[in-house]
């Protein structure tokens, strides 16, 4: 089954356009404002009209009270959610079920302890986002172009399909994909110039990457 990519923290119209043109199937719109890709939901309404037919709205939330989820709901559209702060399983159920829509639950990890606590919200997410832990003394809780070490999704343990992102770059994602199996890659800082500035040839040459034919690894640390 093709790998399918999110570029996320899109922010202007010519990447959105670059995104989707060079085949990516996730645009992801940042809503949380001590990043530096975050777009108001007015500018946000605009880029997801952009890619309306051609590749999927995602809108990434951190630890959102219901007003923002009504508000992004209504101005934006999405056609997924991503929870990327500390939201319980409690919770993930609580927004899949007040929006109606397919919700994807990040989980930061440090080490392979980290990865058990996908276990929590199998059958509650449509899908887990395994990202690169944010450091202790960080506000935001990705986008560092941090990796953690892929070996600890690799095993027949953990449980398929799943998401990776992390300091994902043009030239490493084929390993990546290669030793996790990883059904989608999300990318950000990877390919930005500056924090918030996306590079267009970096998400060409990513997008190009992620879906070329790569072997995926038969054991863990192969």
């Amino acid at each position: 089954m093709p790998v399918k990519v999110k570029i996320c923290g899109v922010r202007t119209r010519e990447i959105v356009d670059t995104a989707v043109d060079a085949g990516a199937d996730y645009i992801g719109l940042v809503f949380f404002p001590k990043s530096p890709r975050y777009v108001e939901p007015d500018a946000a309404r605009q880029l997801a009209a952009l890619a309306v037919g051609r590749a999927e709205t995602v809108a990434v939330l951190v630890d959102p009270d219901d007003a923002l989820i009504d508000e992004i709901l209504a101005t934006v559209r999405p056609g997924l959610l991503q929870l990327h702060g500390s939201e319980t399983p409690d919770r993930v159920a609580e927004v899949e079920a007040r929006s109606g829509l397919r919700v994807i639950k990040a989980i930061g990890v440090a080490s392979a302890d980290d990865v058990s606590k996908a276990a929590a919200y199998r059958g509650i997410a449509d899908m887990i986002l395994f990202d690169a832990k944010a450091p202790a003394d960080s506000k935001l809780p990705g986008g560092h172009g941090l990796a953690f070490d892929w070996r600890a999704l690799g095993g027949p343990s953990v449980e398929r399909p799943l998401a990776l992102s992390g300091g994902l770059t043009p030239d490493n994602v084929s390993k990546a994909l290669a030793i996790t199996g990883a059904s989608l890659v999300d990318v950000s800082s990877g390919v930005e110039r500056a924090p918030g500035e996306k590079d267009p040839d970096l998400v060409r040459r990513f997008i190009q990457a992620a879906k070329a034919p790569h072997p995926l690894k038969k054991a863990v640390g192969s």
